[in-house]
């Protein structure tokens, strides 16, 4: 018996599925929740909420039988429809379901993932005498007098009764609410005659009736013989009542909110709720629930900083100085800034734009905000938003739930302490969305500076100023960033760097930070720029810096260790001591190895941690001219290399193939690292070359990379990423970059070093490939 069988049966219109219940009797048009844990109850309500029909309920006349059968149950129960069907946090499912009307079991159906009866329905009698009417009017009456002795009885409840007008639904509806034995109840629900269950309801009201009125009468002997402690606690809440009107409490704790109120300067509309609620707030019991969760949210309220700036005195040359000191390089990004902080010194008011960096792992997005912050001389704030997939956590719960809070931006703003801080939004690429909402969408106000100035958070229902914020993104892959989003913010992207900014990086800030972290000091432990140099060519290729600094961080360690034992006082690490302390080399200069048959191109590959170098292989094996492809190619690439192969036997005679080797072979295009998935058109130029180099018998030359998109009319069509490609390629020891012409207006992205170190070719097609990617010998013999 499983959920899966009970959603593929589709019941008849005659049955009806049946839930079993323990100690619970639903009574027609009574609002009943029921915790479901037995899988034939789990089964038949998820059939009924899945066919949208109505559900059986059924007493058991055994509460202790766990898999009651026809015989357990008793034969009248109620049909009830379903209101909402959910599954708390902890597993256990919870039924809220409404009463219809009473029916009668007329035999159960075997053979199904659940109980399922049918049933006929028990028809309400609406007769209406004098006799019936007395005992409506008496059964008000009581019940009024009944509910007035009830402490947790409904405000509602008077208007509600009032307005019942049938005589059977007036004694469902207050057998509901009294308290009777569940066999008492069941037997005034298999009731039909409407005077019979009237007289059964008025005798149970009146027994009820009798023992509050004795339980009362107790109750007010023994409040006037309170013990002498309780007695003081009365006194002393009616002196605080009497100071209070008086006007002779000083700093009570509503005088004390409502000064809070007055010095926050709030907005007028803002202010006017505030006074609001501390008006309901003075009139509530501090024993009531309500009570804390009003005072909470003024503690919120007066909390913010409604008017509070922090005084920001734009220095745009000493702001220059910050952004040199924290960050080595980024020339483009910190003009930006720059430009940004000079706007902000001429136009005060002005609203603050949105930033985004972009770039991969490791570059220094994070830090950039933290010297942004130092610039201006504000606040810095982070908010990561990897793995957030609930719009609660940007705009916060409602008041209504128990523990509602403010979201993350409200919260964070708080923290601050003043309107005009500097906000990161972290992984902005990362964040998720499910059934609670999607939080990028809760964003769009935020990030918008036509909107942002009345940000609505759903826990503080006003509004509240944030265009003075100054929001930054991150993200490692911006299109993984919804497209309403990205366009709210101003993308600037940060780029992965050289192998000299590295170097730079290391001895200016990497080396002191772990110097710290190690508990060393300069004289203690030195790191040669040789042994920096092996350490970012054979042990870290990526574009940011974080592993570099583990790396060194690693040097320090066995530096630190030695020192601690007392081996040495000074440690001087060299060259020949990396591999020694870290290991063997993790990256060797493979190109010119991978590249020394014919066959192997060098193609340029970008990924969302920067850009990276690929082989692609290619080799003849006996068949009848079929192309093989392997190493976990995606559909455009394996489109690719089927152009590829195409465009190069359209050229058999310029490129003197054989065609009978052709005819007699079968072309493998392999792509080394066959684990990672791979795709995009932009290895086309490297498969075209690897397959003329298989095919005309010439090696490619060691040094040389490519990237670009072919066609079949042999032109070389752009791609993108060609600035992390370019640095991939620098990474990995090359010297020539083959790129398609029409991404020349890329150049200028590529760092000014990257571009001195390397030699561009720039193909229109792919003849211009072939003029520099062979060996020169080889193309003298092939000539």
């Amino acid at each position: 018996m499983n959920t899966e069988q009970a959603n593929q049966t589709i019941l008849p219109d005659d049955l009806l599925p049946i839930v079993p219940v323990r100690n619970v009797v639903v009574f027609p048009g009574a609002v009943t929740h029921v915790s479901i844990g037995r899988e034939m109850s789990t089964a038949a309500a998820e059939l009924a909420v899945q066919q949208e029909r109505k559900l059986g309920m059924l007493l058991q006349r055994d509460p202790a039988v766990d898999t009651p059968g026809p015989d357990d149950l008793h034969m009248v129960g109620t049909v009830v429809s379903v209101m909402r069907f959910v599954t708390a946090r902890n597993g256990t499912r919870h039924l809220i379901c409404q009463g219809e009307q009473r029916f009668r079991t007329a035999g159960f159906v075997d053979g199904l993932p659940c109980l399922v009866a049918r049933y006929d329905v028990i028809a309400e009698s609406e007769r209406s005498d004098a006799e019936i009417l007395a005992r409506v009017n008496l059964l008000k009456e009581q019940t009024t007098e009944l509910a007035e002795l009830l402490p947790e009885a409904p405000v509602e409840f008077a208007a509600a009764l009032a307005g019942i007008e049938q005589p059977g639904s007036l004694a469902d509806f207050v057998a509901g609410i009294i308290d009777m034995d569940v066999e008492d109840l069941q037997t005034l629900l298999e009731t039909a005659d409407v005077r019979e269950r009237l007289d059964r309801v008025l005798l149970a009201v009146e027994q009820q009736l009798q023992v509050l009125q004795i339980s009362h009468e107790i109750g007010t002997k023994s409040k006037e013989k309170m013990d002498e402690r309780q007695r003081e606690y009365l006194l002393r809440e009616q002196l605080k009542t009497i100071q209070q009107e008086l006007g002779d409490e000083d700093g009570s704790e509503l005088d004390e909110i409502e000064a809070a109120i007055a010095k926050a300067r709030m907005p007028e509309a803002v202010e006017k709720e505030a006074r609001k609620e501390l008006k309901r707030l003075r009139g509530m019991p501090e024993s009531s629930a309500e009570h804390s969760m009003v005072r909470t949210y003024l503690d919120w309220l007066t909390a913010l900083p409604w008017s509070v700036t922090e005084e920001d005195a734009v220095d745009i040359a000493k702001a220059r100085q910050i952004l040199d000191e924290d960050h080595y390089g980024l020339t483009k990004i910190k003009r930006r800034i720059l430009e940004y902080l000079a706007v902000r010194k001429l136009n005060p008011q002005g609203r603050s734009p949105i930033l985004c960096f972009v770039g991969p792992p490791g570059v220094g997005k994070t830090s950039l905000g933290q010297s942004i912050a130092r610039a201006l001389g504000l606040q810095f704030v982070r908010a990561s938003l990897g793995g957030v997939h609930d719009e609660a956590e940007i705009r916060g719960h409602r008041r209504t739930y128990i523990g509602s809070m403010p979201g993350s931006i409200i919260q964070h703003i708080r923290k601050a302490g003043a309107r005009n801080t500097v906000f990161m939004l972290d992984e902005m690429d990362k964040l998720g969305a499910g059934f609670h909402g999607d939080p990028s969408s809760a964003l769009l106000e935020v990030l918008d500076p036509e909107q942002n100035s009345t940000f609505a958070d759903n826990y503080l229902g006003v509004p509240f100023d944030l265009s003075r914020v100054l929001f930054i993104g991150t993200a490692n892959v911006i299109d993984n960033v919804p497209g309403p989003l990205r366009d709210r913010m101003e993308v600037i992207e940060v780029p992965g760097y050289t192998q000299e900014e590295k170097l730079e990086i290391a001895e200016r800030y990497l080396i002191k930070r772990q110097l710290d972290a190690n508990g060393l000091h300069e004289e203690q432990a030195r790191i040669e720029r040789a042994a920096l140099t092996e350490l970012i060519d054979g042990y870290t290729r990526e574009a940011g810096v974080r592993n570099l600094e583990r790396e060194i961080g690693a040097l320090f360690r066995h530096a630190a260790m030695r020192v601690a034992g007392g081996d040495t006082d000074v440690v001087h690490i060299g060259v020949h001591d990396v591999a020694t302390i870290i290991g063997a080399r993790r990256f060797e200069r493979e190109v010119q190895m991978r590249t020394s048959v014919p066959g192997v191109a060098t193609g340029l590959a970008w990924t969302p941690v920067g850009g990276d170098i690929l082989f692609v292989e290619t080799t003849g094996v006996p068949g009848v001219g079929k192309l093989i492809l392997t190493g976990q190619l995606g559909d455009v690439m394996k489109e690719s290399a089927q152009a590829a192969v195409s465009l190069a036997k359209t050229r058999i005679d310029t490129l003197h193939i054989d065609r009978d080797w052709l005819a007699h072979n079968d072309l493998h295009v392999h792509v080394p690292a066959g684990a990672i998935p791979k795709d995009g058109p932009s290895a086309g130029i490297a498969m075209f070359v690897s397959v003329v180099s298989l095919l005309s018998e010439r090696k490619v030359r060691g040094d040389v990379a490519m990237t670009g998109e072919i066609s079949l009319r042999g032109l070389v069509l752009p791609v993108g990423g060609i600035k992390e490609k370019a640095l991939a390629a620098l990474r990995a020891g090359i010297k020539t970059v083959l790129l398609p012409a029409r991404n020349r207006k890329d150049l200028e992205d590529i760092p000014e070093a990257a571009r001195a170190q390397l030699d561009f070719i720039w193909l229109e097609t792919v003849e211009d490939a072939l003029a520099v990617a062979f060996e020169p010998d080889d193309t003298a013999q092939a000539a």
